[in-house]
């Protein structure tokens, strides 16, 4: 029974992160193909941390202009002039509060939908890492029985019957036949070069999503905080109480910023991984294990013939000339 292929369809927003302008800190267009160990790429993602940051100047500039035009025309304000002028700032802080609130329901959406990618993350991996546990497991094993235990069966065979003619080829014929087996498992990857401890990076990977979960968490809570006293402090026309939302406020635009940048890299980089993962995949495997091999199980295509075909035929072979010579 055959079923049919079914291909990899990244999600449409990974192409649109995907399709973001890449330029290095030299303001040259790079390649946007997921290569971490370029600089070049490196710097494309730093570049778009740099954006964050000149955001974040550009707003605080704006904020300070504000404050220092605010501060020069309270001095030559006249009394019956205030009332107009705080009740637009009243307007203006309320509809501030309402977008911020809703930006603050939108991270909180966020953060729960990338908290649970990163879930399904670490169970690949330590679905993969079992997997491939598994195969060391075999190879290695296969390996050590050949060589050890089935030679020893035969050394062993072969001074009893060192008299007999006809089982010395026999057994000379064992061996050789023992030898190509050993042969065609060599030809399999090197599982030493290709072993990586998957569950230790799930593990850490883990670590590094709980802190920032809540880090991210504490930020939008935050920012909810310092919403409803500013609107307190209006109400209550407190000055002290609206000076210090200010300099929390400031100090919140800070880390927002900073984990907009950081944020923004990250996902350009993981969406650039996930348009073509195959590509990446093969380029860091086919100094260990065989292109046909990576191919074959990658695609899934079924009108390629199975790399390991040949080492079933081989069995197949081995096992009759047994039972000839027998």
């Amino acid at each position: 029974m055959s079923s049919a292929r079914v291909d990899y369809i990244a999600p449409w927003w990974t192409y649109w992160l995907h399709n973001f302008p890449h330029i290095n800190l030299r303001f040259q267009p790079t390649d946007n193909s997921f290569q971490p160990e370029e600089e070049n790429y490196q710097q494309s993602l730093i570049f778009l941390g740099c954006v964050a940051a000149a955001g974040l100047g550009l707003n605080l500039l704006c904020l300070a202009i504000y404050l220092s035009c605010l501060c020069c025309c309270r001095k030559d304000e006249e009394e019956e002039s205030k009332k107009p002028n705080s009740c637009c700032v009243t307007w203006s802080a309320v509809s501030a509060g309402l977008i911020t609130c809703v930006a603050v329901g939108v991270g909180f959406y966020g953060n729960s939908e990338t908290n649970d990618g990163v879930y399904q993350l670490t169970y690949s991996l330590y679905n993969a890492n079992h997997t491939l546990g598994g195969v060391d497991s075999l190879v290695s094993g296969t390996m050590g029985s050949m060589k050890s235990g089935l030679h020893q069966h035969l050394a062993r065979l072969d001074e009893i019957f060192a008299t007999r003619g006809d089982y010395v080829q026999t057994l000379q014929f064992m061996q050789q036949m023992a030898d190509n087996v050993i042969k065609q498992l060599l030809g399999l990857p090197d599982w030493e070069e290709a072993k990586v401890d998957l569950a230790s990076i799930a593990d850490r990977t883990a670590n590094i999503e709980y802190y920032r979960w809540l880090t991210y968490l504490l930020i939008l809570i935050l920012d909810l905080i310092i919403c409803l006293l500013a609107c307190l402090g209006l109400a209550k026309q407190s000055r002290w109480l609206l000076t210090t939302m200010m300099v929390f406020g400031v100090l919140t635009l800070v880390l927002s910023w900073t984990s907009l940048g950081a944020d923004l890299a990250a996902a350009v980089g993981t969406s650039d991984f996930c348009v073509s993962p195959d590509k990446y995949v093969m380029s860091q495997s086919k100094s260990i294990i065989s292109a046909d091999i990576l191919h074959y199980y990658i695609y899934c295509n079924q009108t390629l013939s199975n790399p390991f075909q040949q080492v079933r035929k081989f069995g197949v072979k081995l096992r009759v000339g047994l039972l000839n010579v027998a």
